[in-house]
């Protein structure tokens, strides 16, 4: 196709996705029940639009690509905080730590349950966050589980070949241990996908039990030594160009952080090296 004939500007769902207003999905469905305009008139799915039409959802004008340039922040979830928005029982979320965005929302890419800690990825783009988790981009998860019950070189065979589970076959890509005593030993294991409570399933068919869970690694990213639980750190645009790679995405290439955001992202990071106070011990 020629320059000449070829379409100009991007897809309205996928324009409204990357913004972080919802997922592309969502966004297909709310085009077809009416609540997106483009300049003025009601849109139609599938529609083409640049920088220079004004997109509203819902009678709310999208903010421009320079208001809401692409945002990935890495957080060290703690134990006891679940993935949801709301909580009808009233738990903490991973939601109530996060910095507030000006507009759109964080989503989550993947989800810890209940008792598991560790690494967990938040972006303001829906396109970066189903290209993170699809099945397609093949991006490996790692996790350090502590194992309660005697674990053979048989069992690590099974779950390296594969274990029928309920909702298929599954198996890790990679088991090391990592020392321990008796019937308690750690072991760093690797997962391909992203299936609900996938790693605790997998041990528990072998007849041991996970006392501990922590992701450690999604991809390339690893929790910075620096982030304790319960901290975030914001990645900086050339991390975010890396982790675009890693989904199959081309590169951003976004334009440099403005001189206040530079400062507000130095400023967070020099929180993060700030040691934790120390309680004063009693007087003798």
């Amino acid at each position: 196709m020629s320059e000449e004939t070829a379409p100009k500007g991007e897809k309205l769902q996928k324009v409204l996705a990357r913004t972080g207003v919802g997922s592309r999905r969502e966004m297909e469905r709310a085009i077809e029940a009416g609540r997106v305009t483009v300049n003025g008139q009601v849109a139609e799915l599938g529609e083409r639009v640049t920088g220079e039409d004004h997109i509203e959802l819902d009678g709310r004008r999208l903010p421009a690509a320079e208001e809401n340039r692409c945002r990935v922040i890495v957080y060290n979830k703690p134990v006891g905080e679940i993935c949801s928005r709301h909580d009808p029982e009233g738990r903490p979320t991973v939601y109530d730590r996060l910095p507030k965005l000006p507009s759109g929302r964080w989503i989550s890419v993947g989800r810890l349950d209940f008792n598991t800690s560790g690494l967990l990825l938040f972006t303001n783009s829906g396109e970066l966050a189903n290209r993170l988790m699809h099945p397609s981009s093949v991006i490996d998860r790692e996790y350090l589980v502590r194992i309660q019950g005697q674990v053979t070189d048989e069992m690590k065979k099974h779950l390296l070949e594969g274990v029928l589970l309920e909702d298929g076959v599954a198996r890790f890509t990679d088991i090391v241990e990592s020392g321990g005593e008796g019937h308690n030993r750690w072991f760093y294991c690797v997962v391909m996908e992203g299936r609900n409570r996938e790693v605790r399933r997998l041990w528990e068919s072998q007849g041991v039990r996970v006392s501990r869970l922590k992701r450690v690694r999604y991809g390339s990213v690893f929790i910075p030594s620096n982030v304790r639980v319960g901290q975030w750190i914001e990645m900086e645009p050339k991390e975010i160009d890396d982790l675009c790679v890693t989904a199959g995405m081309p590169k951003l290439g976004q334009r440099p952080l403005t001189q206040a955001e530079r400062q507000n992202l130095q400023r967070q990071r020099r929180k993060l090296r700030k040691p934790p106070a120390r309680r004063k011990p009693p007087k003798g």
